[in-house]
């Protein structure tokens, strides 16, 4: 028997390669589907079931292609009623895979047809269960994403999660590992642990939700406190999972395609076209197309561009850095973005080396705000990480203005002021301040290192307290006083 978790960490997600006696199973692929296929292949594996724990809401599954590349059998849990051909197993429900077999179980309350599949190995030995989003380690899934498909509230969800782990894993032995869907950086949970593989026995002490004192009321309120709205593209991604999808070599054949300068500003003519930059901050920051929007690849690219961009059919060309468009094109694919129409062949140079505009955006250092903290202290400075974030320790005197509502609370700044703008790195600071260039705000600054750098000055801060410590009233109070 061989387990391999196939981690990607752009998305945070865990997919999963099992094999035994020549044959296999992927649970929860990701839309590139090559890699499982060539493992297989040098196994002497022939891919017989594809395991999807769900309708996953935060990156297109590869499960429909894979099916199709291999003829194996795709499997959802109860409830579960895609577009395509698929097994709905039954709770309980066994499917054999060399010489070890795995079991479903039914978990709702992340979404109604969220299932946990247990290996059996080839002594008949509970091994492992495989969570998706009904267990993480350190957390449990959201229980808000599906309401409006269940017609069930948060709460109703909440309870039927309580009941899934009461019923279906805590009453499993210790030993068993856990495999999780996400790991720390994940949408689709609030508090995940960093590692991405633990054993059942340890979870069942440190992760509160299979504190077996905690009371049906107390795990509701745990599990649904501090909740932020998901990221918009979230729906779209499970209407695509649920619906079926074109192949990623459709979608790679027509979005790595090299640009002439004449082409790629015949497309920026186009008023419907977004142009985004995927280099390096530092990079973007000195220099620039104008209208250009920032999504560095070496941050969490897809999922900043799926919470920012509203439709997924939206039209874009970009700039990279060479030898990375393809690997552009795959991740923006990987949540949905299918409507990529190419990049500047030679990149940001062959704009700036034929002597067109070139934009900037001003940058400071953690010790040049200190400096100038006092003059900006009046609603300039704005803080655009998490609320939860911002709660928990920030700089006197700050607005928050999380990155998510750029787009719509940009209407209550004022574009003739100088704007400060820090995240906790650097990376989210750039892609807001790149927003509101591209929207006519002319007069922003960035700060290098963002909070973390502020956090080493003497620039005054607030107390400090504990994330978990913030109650969902606290909130939902600054989430209605954003700008």
């Amino acid at each position: 028997m061989k387990i391999e978790q196939i981690y990607t960490g752009c998305l945070a997600q865990g997919a999963y390669y099992i094999s035994s006696n020549g044959e296999g199973a992927i649970i929860d692929p990701l839309r590139e589907v090559q890699s499982y296929i060539d493992r297989a292949e040098k196994d002497g594996v022939n891919i017989k079931y594809i395991f999807e724990t769900h309708f996953h809401a935060d990156f297109v599954s590869g499960h429909v292609t894979l099916a199709e590349k291999t003829g194996a059998k795709i499997v959802y849990g109860p409830t579960a009623e895609p577009a395509f051909s698929a097994i709905s197993a039954k709770d309980g429900q066994e499917f054999k895979i060399g010489d070890i077999r795995i079991k479903t179980l039914h978990t709702p309350g992340h979404t109604m047809e969220s299932t946990t599949y247990l290996l059996i190995d080839e002594d008949g030995v509970n091994h492992a269960i495989f969570t998706g989003d009904t267990l993480f380690l350190g957390d449990v899934g959201r229980p808000d994403l599906a309401q409006k498909a269940a017609h069930m509230t948060q709460e109703e969800l909440a309870g039927l999660l309580f009941d899934s782990l009461r019923d279906k894993i805590i009453p499993l032995d210790d030993d068993v590992i856990v495999y999780p869907a996400h790991g720390a950086g994940s949408a689709c949970g609030k508090n995940m642990m960093k590692e991405t593989v633990d054993t059942l026995g340890n979870q069942k002490k440190m992760n509160y939700a299979l504190n077996p004192k905690l009371t049906r009321e107390q795990f509701i309120k745990q599990v649904t406190d501090g909740l932020l709205p998901p990221p918009q593209y979230f729906a779209q991604n499970v209407a695509m999972n649920k619906s079926g999808y074109q192949s990623i070599e459709d979608v790679l054949k027509s979005g790595v395609v090299a640009l002439s300068l004449e082409d790629f500003s015949t497309y920026l003519e186009d008023d419907s076209m977004l142009l985004i930059d995927t280099r390096g901050s530092d990079a973007f920051v000195t220099g620039h197309i104008p209208g250009s929007i920032f999504f560095g690849l070496d941050g969490t690219f897809a999922p900043w561009v799926g919470a920012l961009i509203p439709d997924l059919k939206q039209k874009i060309i970009f700039i990279a850095d060479s030898g990375t468009e393809q690997e552009v094109v795959t991740r923006l694919a990987r949540v949905g973005f299918d409507n990529t129409l190419g990049y500047l062949k030679g990149g940001f140079r062959t704009w700036k080396d034929a002597g067109n505009d070139v934009s900037a955006i001003h940058s400071i250092s953690p010790k040049e705000f200190a400096k100038q903290y006092k003059e900006w202290s009046q609603g300039q400075i704005l803080d655009v990480r998490k609320p939860t974030e911002f709660l928990s320790h920030h700089v006197v005197n700050t607005t928050n203005l999380p990155l998510d509502y750029v787009n719509n609370k940009m209407n209550k700044l004022d574009r003739n002021r100088n704007y400060v703008l820090f995240c906790n790195s650097g990376y989210r600071s750039v892609i807001a301040a790149s927003i509101l260039k591209a929207r006519g705000f002319p007069n922003i600054t960035d700060v290098r290192e963002g909070f973390k750098g502020i956090s080493e000055t003497t620039t005054p801060l607030s107390s400090y307290t504990c994330p978990t410590e913030i109650s969902q009233e606290v909130l939902d109070l600054a989430l209605a006083d954003v700008m």
